[in-house]
């Protein structure tokens, strides 16, 4: 599997300012009597810190301590590209440079110690807005339940029942033969037939003859 690599502008951009920077940083070490291996370690010394300033303040912005020294990385490898630059004798290099060229060794270990065992910045909470708590309801009644009203209808009393007397039942054909006799003695004598005459006529107990006459309105 073949990888293609692609050049990136800024990649190379970014390349040749750190080789022209550190060796910026290099030639005013050696001016300044860092000779040797000793002249190689300022650059890298300062771009070091410079990087661990910044990676600071990407978790931290409000931290002081990353900004402090991430402007005086910053100030260090600016002041070596501008002093390399013609406006300083490197011949001939003041004594103050010097100095400070010097102690920048302990200057960068304390920053560097500062920027790794410094608390991170602490993460705010989420607030919690406090909802009011629901009022509690008393359960309990305090006044007694009203009695359910009584009825005002009154009572229906059924009434009493009285004893019928034993009706007997006649036959339709009993009852028609008797109709006839009555018919042919009301139209022969031209008055309704009376009860008892009926009853000698039929020759029936007195009980189904009155249940006949009454069944017939004779008197």
């Amino acid at each position: 599997m073949s990888l293609s690599i692609r050049p990136d502008a800024v990649l190379i951009q970014a390349v040749i300012a750190g080789a022209l920077s550190f060796a910026h940083l290099h030639d005013l070490a050696e001016a300044a009597g860092q000779t040797g291996w000793k002249a190689w370690a300022y650059p890298i010394s300062v771009d070091l810190l410079l990087v661990a300033a910044w990676r600071r303040l990407r978790t931290a912005r409000r931290d002081r301590s990353a900004w402090t020294w991430f402007v005086i990385a910053l100030t260090a490898s600016l002041g070596a590209n501008i002093a390399t630059a013609g406006l300083l004798d490197l011949g001939n290099v003041p004594s103050w440079l010097r100095i400070l060229v010097a102690g920048w060794p302990a200057l960068a270990f304390l920053g560097g110690t500062l920027l790794v065992h410094s608390p991170a910045e602490p993460v705010a909470p989420a607030q919690v807005v406090d909802e009011p708590a629901a009022p509690e309801v008393e359960m309990h009644r305090t006044d007694e339940p009203t009695p359910a009203p009584a009825s005002t209808v009154p009572e229906l009393t059924p009434a009493p029942v009285e004893p019928t007397p034993d009706v007997p039942t006649v036959p339709a054909a009993l009852l028609d033969h008797a109709r006839r006799i009555a018919d042919a003695h009301q139209a022969s004598t031209g008055t309704p037939m009376p009860a008892d005459v009926l009853s000698a006529r039929l020759g029936l107990p007195a009980p189904t003859t009155a249940a006949i006459a009454a069944q017939l309105q004779l008197t």
